[in-house]
């Protein structure tokens, strides 16, 4: 039964982990693309006010997915801990802890709070800039 919890919590950090990537690639890339559009709209927009209100949208919605994009990753923070920690107990268990460094589980925080670092600072550019070149 052991290995059968074992190949279980195996897999929800495999899932984490997949989810952990589409919360940031989506962020990062729509983060860009909102840049690249809103650059694009700034010399127009200067005299076309439909136009700035278009790219207000754009800001509110980088605002928005960035925001469920931070929510999902520090979801995806507390269920690898609560993972790792059960797979840990197992291990103490099992008598096999002294294979799997502890020291791990703060690797993993503050690996996620640089992708929310990484999420947020693209998101500020994609805001910031467009209205700075208009």
């Amino acid at each position: 039964m052991i290995e059968h919890v074992h190949t279980h919590i195996i897999s929800e950090l495999q899932q984490n982990t997949k989810t952990d990537i589409i919360f940031i690639l989506s962020s990062i890339v729509l983060n860009l693309i909102t840049l690249a559009v809103n650059s694009g709209m700034v010399e127009k927009s200067r005299t076309d006010d439909t136009l700035l209100v278009v790219m207000f949208i754009f800001v509110a919605l980088v605002i928005l997915i960035n925001l469920v994009a931070i929510f999902g990753i520090l979801k995806g923070k507390q269920t690898r801990t609560k993972l790792l920690k059960g797979l840990l107990l197992m291990y103490k268990d099992q008598n096999v802890d002294k294979y799997y460094d502890e020291s791990l589980l703060s690797s993993y925080s503050a690996r996620y709070n640089l992708f929310i670092m990484v999420v947020v600072c693209t998101g500020i550019i994609a805001i910031i800039v467009p209205f700075i070149m208009r």
